[in-house]
């Protein structure tokens, strides 16, 4: 997982990044909120974010705040790690949009399992999106018969769009994806198929004669 690390104070940066590399991540170090928010709209930003509240520029709790304010169709885990620990900082951390809360200084393990549970909640994210971007193309490529079908009465043609009379079966197949399979029905067997059969039959049996 990709992670930025937005702490200015540079020891602390350090021990969180080499921690994050040891446990297989891959680590964006910014000193302040400007670059935190530029590798947020970089070409490959990341999704998740351990974020510091002081810092120069912009604040990790203004930081917070314009995450979710504009980039709400992306799936970013953020989660605050700060030496401000009193109750109404971690109430107005969350009510900003942060999903976890670390105070400094931290616990090694206890970093690991809280990024570890970033990482599958994004992991989780990515894959609902994805799942729903193929019922969304799916759904665009269903084809759908509606509104008033103008049919002649006779010969059952259907006229388009265009004001071209058509074949049923080409316009349904068109429309809907439908293949047809043609067949006789038993009343068309009774009705037509059979006396036709029977002529014929009397026709051949006439000219043997």
């Amino acid at each position: 997982m990709r992670i930025i690390i937005a702490e200015d104070d540079p020891v602390t940066r350090r021990l969180i990044e080499a921690s994050l590399e040891k446990w297989g991540h891959e680590t964006v170090s910014c000193d302040n909120g400007h670059s935190a928010w530029k590798a947020l709209n970089g070409d490959v930003p990341p999704q998740l974010i351990i974020l510091d509240w002081i810092m120069p520029g912009i604040s990790g709790i203004d930081l917070c705040r314009m995450i979710r304010a504009e980039m709400m169709d992306r799936a970013i885990y953020i989660i605050f790690l700060t030496s401000r620990d009193k109750r109404e900082d971690i109430i107005a951390a969350l009510q900003a949009g942060a999903d976890d809360y670390l105070s400094k200084p931290f616990d090694r393990d206890e970093l690991a399992a809280r990024v570890q549970v970033g990482v599958r909640v994004i992991e989780l994210q990515n894959s609902l999106a994805e799942r729903i971007k193929q019922l969304e193309d799916a759904l665009h490529q269903i084809k759908q018969l509606k509104g008033l079908i103008p049919i002649c009465a006779y010969c059952k043609k259907i006229r388009d769009d265009d004001n071209y009379w058509r074949q049923l079966e080409s316009y349904i197949t068109e429309h809907s994806g439908a293949e047809f399979s043609h067949g006789i029905c038993p009343d068309c067997y009774e009705n037509i198929v059979k006396p036709e059969i029977e002529r014929y039959s009397s026709q051949n049996g006439k000219i043997s004669a």
